[in-house]
């Protein structure tokens, strides 16, 4: 295992440990220059990104990604971040965070919490909350991820962020990168939650679809019991359906091959419909949930 003062592990782990869930994955974060220490301590370094300060080294449990100290600015916003500053102090890594539940640190030799921004109170009042009021504009697939994360751990966004989070619902910038768009809806959706469903429409998150986006209808249909009942891999893919037949261009979120078979199974059953008083999306989706 490895230790150093200036060595911790990061984010998702330490919130982990303070809600007594298991973690999936251990990330470290060296304060300084990452690369160069696993270089002065003759590290087995199996891969190193200057560009991010981050090194990929063999340990004894396996590989291990440790990731410099840095800051983050976003020169175009709603895209990928331009990497700065790399071996800055901790808090200021820290505080490019998205939550402040994700914006704690824990030394690897002494165990010492590191806590700037009151992650482990947030956690404990089961709030979510931004570290900055920028937070959406930089990044709007945070808006998701809170929504993934309110899901998971059945927390609710602070006064004070989710009027921000409607304030920027009421002025997107549609100029976004939708890779990331797609990797969130993916992970929140694959939950299978009916209450990330209807917080999705409710809170108008799916306004980041697009501007033409209405909210579906569907009918009293329970889509959480409805994907329970079948067999799929893309159990995002039928949450997200509905939102196609009410104006979202899934072409902007660049469905794989297997994604675009069923969305043309879907728009052959959209063709069989009768005209009735139904909406669509609940036809379609109710079909589709039928055969698959």
């Amino acid at each position: 295992m490895l230790k150093d003062d200036n060595l911790y592990y990061i984010g998702g782990i330490v919130r982990d440990e303070f809600l007594n869930v298991p973690s999936i994955d251990t990330d470290y974060c060296y304060e300084g220059n990452a690369i160069e220490y696993a270089q002065k301590k003759g590290l087995n370094i199996i891969k190193i990104n200057p560009d991010f300060g981050t090194v990929r080294i063999l340990s004894e449990s396996g590989e291990i990604d440790i990731a410099s100290t840095r800051t983050e600015t976003y020169p175009r916003k709603g895209h990928l971040p331009k990497v700065e500053n790399i071996g800055c102090s901790l808090k200021e890594d820290l505080k490019r965070r998205d939550f402040t539940i994700n914006a704690m640190a824990k030394r690897t030799t002494d165990g010492e919490i590191i806590d700037y921004f009151n992650g482990a109170e947030n956690i404990k009042n089961k709030t979510l909350r931004i570290l900055h009021k920028d937070s959406f504009i930089d990044d709007p697939t945070r808006i998701i991820r809170g929504l993934k994360f309110s899901v998971r751990f059945g927390f609710e966004l602070s006064n004070d962020t989710k009027l921000l989070q409607d304030e920027y619902l009421d002025n997107i910038n549609y100029d976004m990168s939708y890779h990331r768009i797609r990797k969130e809806l993916i992970e929140t959706f694959n939950l299978n939650s009916a209450e990330a469903y209807d917080k999705f429409k409710e809170q108008k998150i799916y306004k980041l679809l697009g501007s033409n986006v209405k909210a579906p209808d569907l009918c009293g249909i329970d889509i959480q019991n409805a994907v329970n009942s079948i067999s799929t891999d893309y159990v995002w893919l039928f949450y997200i359906i509905p939102f196609v037949y009410s104006g979202f261009d899934i072409n902007k979120i660049y469905p794989q091959k297997a994604e675009k078979r069923i969305l043309e199974w879907v728009e052959r059953l959209k063709q069989q419909d009768p005209v009735n008083n139904t909406p669509q999306e609940s036809i379609v989706l109710r079909r589709l949930l039928d055969n698959a």
